[in-house]
């Protein structure tokens, strides 16, 4: 547990904020997948879970990006720089950190964008390894796109719109939305994902998938590996209580080698291989 102190506060359309947080103990330990349980105002008892967006472990900090649309993301919009916020973490089991790939496909969709920058963040450092990512919202993106001047064959030639970001780590990034945003794909993420896929002459021995997002979209993401047979490990969204493992209020059913188990998203997720999951 660790009090942070507020850095940095960024506000974007559609009731998006980033924060920028002094937490070094956490980020020390943080890894690409996990999360933090964030206390959003002192009255508030139930913490939050937000994913971990980047986190700079020699300078100490952390970035979490988040949607205010309920009781407590909306007090915790409220902070501002000079504030402290009590956190809890890193918490979870995190994407694999080894043994990738030559082709990552990394899909992010909404508030599940956050883990997809940590982890190209993560893959950018590894040699060998070319990451694609894609990224879908039906609100304005919470940066600024801008046309890439990265190509990525298999993408439509009017899908140029990239997070500024990405362009300035040399990764290829795409846009999905159905708002009709300027340089997006216009359709869902999984989508322009199965466009490329089925347009570009990368082996599929060379891809795999890791994505985060809501429920239907990583249901998509399921199926579409499913249907072009490649691996995928998929971060799940759930409320939580106690987010260390003790309440088990958010269990999934998951396929193991000895058959179905109810998992706890918060300590033996939130990251699953895709195929396991099982979807009610």
């Amino acid at each position: 547990m660790e009090s942070a102190e507020i850095l940095a506060r960024s506000a974007y359309p559609g009731d998006q904020v980033i924060l920028k947080l002094s937490a070094p103990g956490i980020a020390a330990r943080a890894q690409p997948g996990a999360f933090v349980h964030v206390r959003c105002e002192p009255t508030l008892l139930m913490r939050r879970p937000m994913s971990i967006m980047r986190a700079a472990r020699g300078a100490g900090t952390l970035e979490i990006l988040f949607k205010a649309h309920g009781l407590g993301t909306t007090a915790l919009a409220k902070h501002q720089v000079g504030d402290r916020l009590s956190l809890l973490g890193p918490i979870g089991r995190p994407f694999k950190l080894t043994g990738f790939r030559p082709r990552p496909l990394l899909l992010g969709g909404g508030v599940g964008i956050p883990p997809m920058v940590y982890l190209a963040e993560h893959l950018r450092r590894i040699s060998g390894v070319t990451p694609l990512v894609l990224m879908g919202s039906e609100v304005p993106f919470p940066f600024s796109p801008r046309p890439s001047q990265i190509m990525v064959p298999g993408i439509p030639a009017s899908v140029i719109g990239t997070m500024p970001l990405m362009e300035d780590w040399g990764i290829a990034c795409r846009l999905a939305s159905q708002q009709g945003y300027a340089g997006a794909f216009e359709g869902l993420v999984t989508e322009l994902a199965q466009h490329w896929l089925d347009h570009s002459n990368v082996p599929r021995d060379q891809i795999e998938i890791f994505a985060c997002g809501p429920t239907p979209m990583l249901k998509a993401v399921q199926r579409v590996a499913a249907q072009y047979q490649l691996p995928a490990e998929i971060s799940l969204e759930e409320f939580m209580a106690c987010a260390v493992g003790g309440c088990a209020g958010c269990t999934v059913r998951i396929e193991t080698a000895t058959g179905p188990a109810m998992k706890r998203v918060c300590v033996d997720g939130p990251v699953f291989e895709a195929s396991r999951v099982v979807f009610d």
